[in-house]
């Protein structure tokens, strides 16, 4: 199964990469502070094969997640994903990943576009969740942008 979203961007594909692939879990917890609590890399140097961990705040639906880059783009500004641990991997889901890519368009404004695909364990079924993903991911988004905006010397 898969789902995607396209979310229009006030600052630069290449200063919203640059927070998704090396900013967001060294400052997450200060653009999304009722989201992330801390994040770190905490295998390799931040390339392919890298492994993030994040901790999501106390009223957050899941604890933490483990993300593997598996590929990287720094021209185009996309990178891809797997869930390597955490939210509903081996509850819900047996896998999880996502494509990343920041389009740039005029005045230096950038368009995100994620593609998530997935596979459910045997006999779970999805509700409304899917929706409140794309929800979330939207809200986390936005917040990137504004914080961007409102630093202009902040993943140049």
């Amino acid at each position: 199964m898969s789902f995607s979203i396209e979310i229009d961007c006030s600052v630069s594909a290449l200063r919203m990469f640059n927070l998704a692939l090396h900013g967001l879990h060294l400052i997450g917890h200060e653009i999304l502070p009722d989201v992330i609590k801390s994040a770190s890399t905490i295998h390799v140097d931040g390339g392919v094969g890298s492994i993030r961990h994040i901790i999501f705040t106390p009223g957050f639906p899941f604890p933490y997640m483990k993300e593997r880059l598996d590929f990287l783009d720094a021209v185009n500004f996309e990178l891809r994903q797997s869930l390597v641990e955490g939210i509903s991997l081996g509850t819900k889901l047996e896998s999880a990943s996502w494509c990343f890519k920041f389009i740039p368009i005029n005045n230096g404004k950038s368009v995100f576009k994620m593609t998530t695909t997935y596979k459910l364990l045997t006999g779970v079924q999805l509700s409304d969740e899917e929706e409140k993903v794309k929800e979330m991911i939207t809200g986390i988004i936005k917040a990137c942008d504004d914080y961007l905006l409102a630093n202009p010397n902040v993943c140049v």
